[in-house]
């Protein structure tokens, strides 16, 4: 993702994720976080505007649900993903994440 549409602080991290899209379930690690977006870095194959099913496996050791909308990939890569639907409790998790204390 451009740094123009980074808006958010982010921060690096190496998180698990299993994530769920058209070409079917994959597994791969979050590299960078914000309140409103990751880059998943994975194999798996996605397309820019596809919708993304995300489990984040957080330090704790729990997963955290999260749907967004695929903003860039680069094939054998990974992806950029804006998080287009969270709730109060997911978003209030991130950013615990994103300031150090999660």
């Amino acid at each position: 993702m451009d740094d123009e549409r980074r808006s958010d602080r982010r921060v690096g991290v190496n998180l698990s994720t299993r994530w769920r899209g058209v070409t079917g379930t994959h597994e791969g690690r979050i590299e960078d976080l914000s309140i409103n977006g990751c880059f998943v870095n994975t194999k798996g194959a996605v397309d820019d505007g596809e919708i993304v099913s995300l489990l984040i496996q957080l330090p704790s050791g729990r997963w955290l649900p999260i749907r967004g909308k695929v903003v860039f990939h680069q094939q054998l890569t990974g992806f950029s993903l804006s998080f287009s639907i969270l709730d109060d409790k997911e978003r209030e998790v991130l950013k615990q994440m994103v300031s150090g204390e999660g």
